[in-house]
Parts: structure tokens; C-alpha cells; sequence
């Protein structure tokens, strides 16, 4: 992998880290007004969410679209270790994220359930 696709490749995952923030931001928002004394506004809470899941789907496509650029550069010929442990545990991490949001939406429907 030379180096300017490396710098490209860095650069469109540090976005991705900064939208991983910006979602976490958006569902400790929610978090906090569902807890809110006077009951959460509804519109708030549904635009939060709203905004949350488009982040998230974002937040994969583009995950995936790095995944599988890692499996197209291939540093040494007929050598592909680095991209297959790359890919695994890109694939546990996000896993393990998705399950987490999993998590959060079934609380969400918990609590719209119950109002």
C-alpha cells in the first residue's frame, strides 16, 4: 500500500471516528432527556434517533468500503496476513458495536411501548 492511499485511507477512518463521536453524542442526548424530570419531548427524542440511525448506516457503508479496500491492497505478493487481521477485527469491532446499538434501539422501543 503506498503511502498517500495510506494517508487517504487514515483520513476517511479518523471521519468515521469523529461520526463513532458525534452518534455516541446524539444517544447520550437521548439518554439524557428520556431521563429528564418533566418527561422527554418527543420531537427531540425522534430526531435524535432519526439522526442516529442514518449515522449509523453511514457509519458502515463506509467501514465496509474500507474493509474491502484493505482487501484489495496487498503489501507483498501473494501475502495478505495484515488485511485478513485487519478485516477480522474491523468485523469484531463492529459487531460488537452493532449488538451495543441493538441494545440501545430495543430500550428505545421499550420505553416508546410504555408511553
Amino acid at each position: 500500500m503506498d503511502s498517500q492511499m495510506q494517508n487517504t485511507s487514515l483520513q476517511r477512518l479518523q471521519n468515521v471516528g469523529k461520526r463513532i463521536v458525534r452518534v455516541l453524542e446524539l444517544a447520550g442526548a437521548v439518554t439524557d432527556e428520556l431521563s429528564n424530570s418533566s418527561g422527554p419531548r418527543k420531537d427531540l427524542v425522534n430526531n435524535h434517533c432519526a439522526e442516529f440511525m442514518k449515522s449509523m448506516k453511514d457509519i458502515q457503508v463506509m467501514l465496509r468500503e474500507e474493509i474491502k479496500s484493505a482487501c484489495e491492497c496487498r503489501p507483498f505478493e501473494k501475502c495478505d496476513y495484515i488485511s485478513r487481521i485487519s478485516n477480522e477485527i474491523c468485523c469484531e469491532k463492529l459487531e460488537y458495536v452493532l449488538g451495543k446499538l441493538d441494545e440501545m434501539k430495543q430500550t428505545i422501543d421499550d420505553y416508546n411501548d410504555t408511553s
